[in-house]
């Protein structure tokens, strides 16, 4: 519409009509003002209520994800806001063409509105994309948080510099050139965001850590799932169900545990070890012999290996009234065995991984028996029942081989002795 022709006419026909030539140019600003105001309006109800609307539902008809997200991060909702900001700033000049003070300013204005809304529009676009992102399986290796909020106050930073420019009337240029004596401040005041940017791109150039990985970090009282990377913090979930926020940079800076490789393996490591009395450590008697063999797990090892020792001891015409100088085997090295092949039949127990079975140096505690395998169980609450579970039935047996677990005397102890 073209309001400088149509004001023209409003302006002579109140003039015609005998009025005053300042009341003819007020009377025909109010009336153009109501107009562009009403265009406005209009151009703002025809976006949102009919285009939008009709955006809207098309997205969703064609089952289009991207555009899911794009209407979720409200791109186009932003982007409406356009429509009465262009016909207000376009029409402005005609409706107040006597007062070129004005128009300045609320172009001004306008403008800077129009800057803020593009800001906004491109921060939302950089929401949608991430979210896009996500749904790829590479975002769970590389996490791009960081990166996308450098671009964000990127954006905001000459958003700045455009608004100061226009309410100024200075170019731009200008005021990046100022730049320069300004950057021992902004090194300053983006102190932890410079640091949290460098930190972001060794993080995820190294693969150190990503979404969904259990890492345990002493030193900030961290221990469970990262569950948000950003550009400044990392968060923590921990397994109370506190969260703990750490510093970006810290992680490249302190040392941190990542038990992702845990989790990758399909196996997570047991390592306990019971301490046996040496002094209920014997030689295996003939009964103790028959007694072993009974037992189902064992009842071939026994065979073979006492045959093993049949032979060696003729072989080598051993005098069997020395006890030391014929071969037998000890409650404990059965007992020792009796928990291997426990394990090596036990359904939840990794065969294919580490696999040891061993005495440590023995203490004033007793000889520890280590066992370090690897469950095929990795959620912590049902490996924690498994591992229960094996060491309930390993401390049941131990007297079944003449042994006795260690343990300090306890007050019924003493009382048994003073009885």
């Amino acid at each position: 519409m073209n309001t400088s022709g149509l004001g023209e006419i409003i302006k002579e026909w109140f003039i015609s009509l005998g009025l005053a030539y300042d009341y003819a140019v007020f009377l025909k600003t109010t009336i153009l003002t109501g107009l562009i105001i009403l265009m406005a309006w209009l151009a703002n109800f025809i976006t949102r209520k009919l285009l939008l609307v009709y955006i809207h539902r098309w997205i969703r008809k064609s089952n289009i994800v991207w555009g899911d997200y794009l209407l979720e991060s409200k791109v186009l909702d932003r982007l409406a806001n356009y429509a009465p900001a262009l016909v207000i700033y376009n029409t402005i000049p005609a409706a107040l063409a006597n007062y070129p003070d004005t128009v300045e300013v609320i172009q001004a204005v306008i403008s800077v509105v129009m800057i803020l809304l593009a800001v906004l529009v491109i921060d939302a676009i950089l929401n949608a994309f991430h979210r896009i992102y996500n749904t790829f399986p590479i975002s769970k290796d590389v996490n791009i948080r960081g990166y996308l909020q450098v671009v964000k106050i990127v954006v905001y930073f000459v958003g700045v510099i455009l608004i100061f420019s226009v309410l100024l009337g200075r170019s731009p240029l200008v005021f990046l050139g100022g730049l320069g004596a300004m950057a021992a401040v902004l090194l300053l005041v983006f102190q932890d965001t410079i640091l949290g940017f460098v930190a972001s791109i060794q993080l995820s150039a190294n693969n150190m850590v990503k979404v969904g990985d259990w890492i345990e970090m002493p030193s900030r009282n961290a221990d469970g799932d990262i569950f948000e990377i950003t550009l400044n913090t990392v968060k923590v979930r921990n397994w109370d169900k506190t969260i703990t926020t750490i510093p970006t940079y810290a992680l490249v800076k302190e040392s941190f545990y990542n038990w992702r490789g845990m989790s990758e393996s399909g196996g997570r490591r047991i390592k306990r070890s019971i301490s046996i009395d040496m002094k209920s450590v014997t030689f295996c008697t003939i009964e103790m012999i028959e007694k072993f063999g009974r037992i189902k797990v064992l009842r071939e090892y026994i065979m073979s290996k006492e045959e093993e020792m049949r032979k060696y001891n003729e072989e080598h015409d051993i005098d069997e009234s020395v006890v030391v100088n014929k071969r037998r085997q000890t409650n404990i090295g059965v007992f020792r065995k009796y928990i291997e092949l426990y394990l090596r039949n036990h359904a939840k127990i990794h065969q294919d991984m580490t696999f040891v079975i061993r005495h440590l140096q023995p203490t004033p505690t007793g000889i520890p028996i280590e066992i370090m395998v690897f469950s095929k169980e990795q959620s912590w609450p049902v490996y924690e029942s498994l591992q229960a579970d094996i060491f309930d039935h390993i401390l049941s047996v131990v007297p079944e081989f003449g042994l006795r677990v260690f343990q300090n005397p306890t007050g019924e102890d003493f009382q048994k002795l003073v009885n």
